[in-house]
């Protein structure tokens, strides 16, 4: 292998375990015996148990649940009727429209969505963290389907016309099994993406509203125990699986 290919890989390792160790740290102290994370005294389940039985952080985790849920669902409808818009409009204001909520910092989206929430007198709550959330999350369902439409030959659909097809036979026969596996994919990350955020939760979900991120964060303020370790292991583990899972079914646009 030559020298610089070599000090590339090294470079990549080193990259690589930056990010993931710490992430693999938390996954091994979930198991530990001991409340300090100073160091390993032994092997146990106990935490896991214990998290079983945390009411707050089980409503908390109910909450982002059902956020999650929601978002989901508003977004794959609108966010494919975008994806569409901009696959056969290719109109640039459109595409800048639509991205734009992806490049915004979340701390930004955030206060511009609790100045706005403010002003048309929206109750902080559920409704408002699930507004926020599909803010951005509608960008990223329209981005994936209009990469799934791409592999789609717009001829098909003149075809099906031309042999007496309905707009809606067309599009129910044609282009809905090309985008299927890119609406599934939208799906999989705007539920990944809001059932992990906290920044736009926080300055949008009031005092009466906790979801999961935000009662991990009130809980590390005043240690962090193999109990918050766990929790965070499952929620790590439920959301790579997603990730992957997102990944495999998306368009090779996407994963390219």
């Amino acid at each position: 292998m030559p020298a610089r290919s070599r000090a590339l890989w090294f470079a990549a390792m080193g990259v690589y375990a930056f990010l993931y160790l710490p992430l693999l740290i938390v996954i091994v102290f979930s198991f530990n015996d001991s409340r300090l994370n100073a160091r390993w005294t032994g092997f146990t389940l106990d935490w896991y148990a214990k998290l079983l039985g945390n009411q707050q952080l089980l409503t908390a985790a109910w909450n982002s649940l059902v956020i999650a849920l929601a978002v989901t669902l508003i977004s794959v409808l609108v966010g494919t009727i975008a994806g569409i818009a901009l696959s056969r409009y290719r109109a640039r204001a459109l595409s800048l429209l639509v991205v734009t909520p992806m490049a915004v910092p979340d701390i930004l989206t955030g206060v511009s969505l609790l100045v706005f929430f403010v002003m048309i007198h929206l109750t902080l709550g559920m409704q408002s963290v699930i507004l926020a959330h599909v803010s951005f999350c509608i960008s990223f369902v329209a981005i994936v389907v209009r990469s799934a439409l791409t592999n789609l030959d717009p001829h098909l659909v003149e075809a099906a016309r031309d042999l007496g097809a309905t707009p809606f036979i067309a599009f129910r026969k044609v282009v809905m099994p090309a985008i299927t596996p890119g609406i599934v994919a939208g799906a999989l990350l705007a539920f990944t993406l809001s059932i992990d955020d906290f920044v736009i939760t926080f300055f949008t979900a009031g005092a009466g509203t906790t979801t999961l991120p935000l009662q991990v964060y009130s809980m590390i303020k005043v240690s962090i125990t193999p109990e918050i370790n766990a929790v965070s292991t499952l929620l790590m583990v439920m959301t790579l699986s997603l990730v992957v899972l997102a990944s495999r079914l998306a368009p090779e646009t996407i994963r390219t």
